[in-house]
């Protein structure tokens, strides 16, 4: 038969996994390109020889989003593979009448064959949409596992910014390590909270190595997920973060929607601040697709380092990068805490964007009066702290999950917003998690 020339489109992430599992050294495939979207300086580069395998001696392209069309053209594409995360439906549709019109078949990937086997037990915890809140959630998880005496690795859903070659086996132990590893704002966001609270944190492309590696050091494997894109290993126990601010996006986003219906538990966040009717809808939801899944209530309540920097003041408000790009949210911990605190405004960024920001707004122009901490390079981070530094704003509420300020120097008093998941009632985590432990035991 002749080889399907296939077209990987992705984030960097999803599309090197979903290459290493279904298309490396399968000579019935030949993989001409990979494309590019949400992450800003991915195109021009490429999935290097040393991990795209023996097929692919020069390694393979990647392209940007906006030349797919003209690249099923020329590559002579068969086969366009879907592989990245939190984007609607229809977007999903939209992508893939561009694909038929061009002449390719279009196709999303399947879990099975994806989700690795683990000779550990397996915790991932995902969500349906970004900025649901699975940080906090992986945070609480690995606290009660933990306390129950057990080696606890998590692992981090990708995002191999840099050089990728260097890049296939991570593992941050502490905080030098970020330094080493030359990591972006982002990924600090996701490892940074975990160090701090002792916990092993693995990442990068190769997740057979990855996977290989945490089993060597860990009693329970917790997969901390990304957007809310479905697990790479196959859990034990699948915990899904639904976010009510946003009621209905369990069943609007893709792959949101197949966590929402793969999940052993449904954790309902943030039941603390949304609106009652927002909570009932997602209830409703889960009662008509989902009866058979644990339900936990939870809560995550903020606090901040400096309520004075608030309190009279006109600020300006930074918040988690994608929360506010492709997560779509127009909010975030540092509005709540801008206005439990009593700010008098909260200042709009926009009239004082620099360099690559700019640009950020153009492709995102619903953030609104918020500026994302944008840090996928050093030239985003300059670009961010020059923004900051030149708003006319009494003070910075820095409601990301890190401390920015040991990146970027802010002129200005900060305060910062910290939040973790509390439980409401039962059932709760541990009580999922003794269960999850007990059934993976009674198996061996």
């Amino acid at each position: 038969m002749k080889k399907q020339n296939v077209l990987i489109m992705g984030a960097a992430g999803r599309d090197f996994h979903n290459f290493n599992c279904l298309y490396r050294d399968q000579s019935a495939f030949n993989v001409v390109a990979f494309t590019a979207a949400q992450i800003p300086d991915i195109d021009g580069r490429k999935y290097p020889a040393k991990l795209a395998g023996r097929l692919y001696p020069r390694g393979i392209p990647i392209y940007e989003e906006a030349r797919l069309a003209e690249l099923i053209a020329r590559l002579k594409v068969d086969l366009v593979v879907f592989s990245y995360s939190d984007v609607p439906h229809e977007y999903v549709m939209h992508k893939a009448a561009t694909v038929n019109a061009a002449g390719a078949h279009f196709m999303t990937v399947g879990t099975q064959k994806t989700m690795l086997a683990s000779k550990k037990p397996v915790v991932a915890v995902c969500a349906v949409r970004t900025g649901a809140g699975k940080s906090q959630t992986t945070r609480r998880v690995c606290e009660i596992l933990t306390a129950m005496g057990k080696r606890v690795v998590a692992v981090r859903h990708p995002m191999p910014y840099g050089d990728l070659t260097r890049q296939i086996v991570q593992r941050f132990a502490s905080a030098a390590d970020l330094d080493k590893h030359r990591c972006t704002i982002e990924e600090r966001e996701e490892y940074e909270p975990h160090l701090a609270r002792g916990t092993v944190v693995y990442a990068g492309i190769d997740y057979a190595k990855i996977l290989k590696a945490a089993e060597a050091e860990a009693d329970v494997v917790v997969w901390d997920g990304g957007n809310n894109d479905t697990p790479f290993f196959r859990p034990d126990l699948h915990i899904t973060v639904l976010d009510p601010h946003r009621p209905g996006h369990e069943l609007r986003y893709f792959p949101g929607e197949t966590n929402f219906r793969m999940a052993d538990v449904l954790l309902i966040n943030k039941i603390d601040t949304a609106e009652p009717e927002g909570v009932a809808e997602i209830r409703a939801n889960i009662r008509a697709l989902r009866p058979g899944a644990v339900v936990i209530d939870a809560a995550s309540p903020i606090a901040v380092s400096d309520p004075k920097v608030i309190a009279g003041k006109r600020v300006l408000v930074v918040e988690d990068g994608p929360t506010l790009t492709h997560g779509e949210m127009t909010y975030g911990a540092g509005v709540v805490a801008a206005e439990k605190y009593g700010a008098t405004e909260i200042v709009d960024p926009r009239p004082y964007l620099k360099g690559t920001l700019k640009e950020t707004f153009k492709t995102y122009p619903d953030i609104g009066a918020l500026l994302p901490a944008m840090g996928y390079s050093g030239r985003q981070i300059k670009d961010l702290e020059a923004t900051i530094n030149a708003c006319d704003a009494d003070g910075v509420i820095v409601a990301t999950p890190i401390d920015l300020r040991r990146l970027v120097k802010i002129k200005k008093p900060t305060t910062r917003v910290s939040y973790d998941l509390q439980e409401i009632g039962k059932p709760d985590l541990a009580d999922a998690l003794k269960a999850m432990l007990a059934g993976w035991k009674r198996r061996r």
